[in-house]
């Protein structure tokens, strides 16, 4: 009873509020009126409970806030697939993130239904429809019916722990995109202190292979001073 007065009393206040502003006489050179939220969002956020209570409050202080410039932004999820994904090797993730790219198509940094169905099919298992929305939704965690990166990755790993069955569809992608997940990895280790050992040895494993990729920089830029040094050289002599 005590929420049902409280939606009524703020719907209430808040069509009061409007009907001011419709009627305000202020010429239209005037500044702008704030903005008031609609009753019919205030009647929407408010329920029979006093959790619908608090969520309205929240919703009427979070529009009033963006209203006057001060609301905070909304923090979002950084993902970072190096530390997310640690099983994998570097350049595992690295050839996941091509192919994510190959036939991300759009180029929205997402696979949907028909990107996914050409994706099948150029890897030589073609699926039904069906079979395709339920591979998504398969790793579907935010259920927006595509696959982000994140996703993506999430196919291979449970591939790598074998957790997919033999005949779905998510297996025969993984099974036919060339990245082998079968035998690296904590997750498709065979027996418990296997995997303790990989697991230990991943964050070494993870700078071996950031230094290896500093070392082949600096050979092929050596290499390309070299090239170029020979061409000046080589340019001289036709010069002189």
């Amino acid at each position: 009873m005590a929420s049902e007065e409280l939606a009524k009393k703020l719907q209430s206040r808040l069509v009061a509020t409007q009907e001011a502003a419709d009627h305000d006489p202020r010429p239209e050179s005037g500044p702008s009126p704030v903005l008031r939220p609609r009753p019919q969002e205030a009647e929407a956020a408010c329920g029979d409970s006093s959790s619908s209570s608090s969520e309205l409050s929240a919703v009427l202080t979070r529009r009033q806030d963006i209203n006057d410039g001060t609301a905070a932004p909304r923090l979002t999820r950084v993902f970072n697939p190096y530390t997310e994904f640690k099983e994998f090797s570097r350049k595992q993730i690295k050839d996941m993130e091509t192919m994510f790219k190959r036939y991300d198509t759009g180029r929205d940094g997402f696979i949907d239904l028909m990107e996914l169905k050409l994706m099948m099919e150029k890897l030589g298992a073609p699926q039904t429809h069906l079979g395709l929305k339920n591979m998504i939704k398969e790793v579907d965690e935010d259920f927006d019916g595509k696959l982000s990166y994140r996703e993506f990755l999430l196919i291979f790993r449970r591939a790598a722990a074998g957790e997919l069955q033999e005949e779905s569809g998510l297996m025969a992608l993984a099974r036919l995109s060339e990245i082998n997940v079968s035998t690296e990895g904590v997750m498709g280790a065979k027996d418990f202190f296997e995997a303790k050992m990989q697991a230990l040895s991943v964050g070494s494993k993870f700078e071996a292979e950031i230094q290896e990729e500093k070392e082949e920089r600096k050979r092929q830029e050596v290499e390309k001073k070299q090239r170029q040094a020979a061409f000046k050289q080589l340019q001289s002599a036709f010069c002189s």
